[in-house]
């Protein structure tokens, strides 16, 4: 045996690991994408609006509303749908802070996801809900977005070995599942239960994949459907009152 000299640093050589892992929603995925409107605000804002520009323009556009809400990709691909890569990321970085002996900071070094989006399956419906705004007074509106009562993706994650592996990561993804999920008002942020997920099989998803593909959203996001009462009878009442107003 090769003698270690005193102040000799060994460093092992390290490789990386892949997996990929089919994931299957436990509760509903909300979608919360920033709108082309929001972001033209900020690259070239108009500036405060006049009483005159307010009674002149609508507030909200459900419609409109649900269809910029998803991450969607231009042109030809398995789904229309997809969701930041970097979403499932921070989920297991999150869920690190559950974990004995996991560090937040660790994983987000020796743990990534591939590629910028990931292919969801499913078909959206129009979810309209009471939130409240961020300023001072907590002011109520009304928030249109799309919501998959099914659905699944499949992610490729990448690790650091043999610091990390399979099993390891494995375990990880299933935690950030049940105790963060992804979407908005997620399991994380502690009043919601949207967005849990669980690690499964192909076999176990065929089903959304066949009837939740392109072609199914797109028709989805064409003519959208209500995803539960409230939203129907909210959407129904904002129609008729605009062309009462002539709007």
């Amino acid at each position: 045996m090769k003698k270690i000299e005193q102040g000799e640093i060994i460093i092992e050589k390290m490789s990386v690991g892949n997996m990929s892992v089919w994931i299957k929603g436990e509760s509903p995925l909300i979608y919360n994408a920033m709108s082309n409107k929001a972001w033209h605000e900020l690259l070239l804002p108009k500036g405060r609006k006049t009483m005159a520009d307010k009674a002149q323009t609508l507030k909200h556009d459900p419609i409109e509303e649900y269809r910029n809400s998803v991450y969607s990709r231009i042109g030809k691909g398995e789904t229309r749908l997809t969701f930041p890569a970097s979403a499932f990321k921070a989920a297991m970085c999150n869920a690190a802070l559950e974990i004995p002996g996991a560090k937040k900071t660790q994983i987000g070094r020796l743990v990534w996801v591939c590629g910028d989006v990931v292919d969801v399956y499913g078909v959206p419906q129009l979810y309209m809900a009471i939130v409240r705004s961020a300023d001072m007074n907590r002011t109520p509106d009304v928030r249109t977005r799309a919501i998959l009562s099914t659905w699944c993706c499949c992610v490729t994650i990448r690790f650091v070995l043999p610091t990390m592996t399979d099993t390891a990561v494995g375990r990880l993804l299933e935690t950030a599942g049940l105790v963060i999920g992804i979407g908005d008002y997620r399991q994380e942020k502690g009043k919601g239960n949207y967005g849990q997920f669980k690690v499964t099989d192909k076999a176990d998803v065929e089903k959304i994949i066949k009837s939740g593909g392109l072609n199914a959203q797109d028709e989805a996001l064409k003519n959208p459907v209500c995803y539960d009462r409230e939203t129907n009878e909210l959407l129904a009442w904002y129609q008729e009152e605009r062309k009462k107003r002539g709007r």
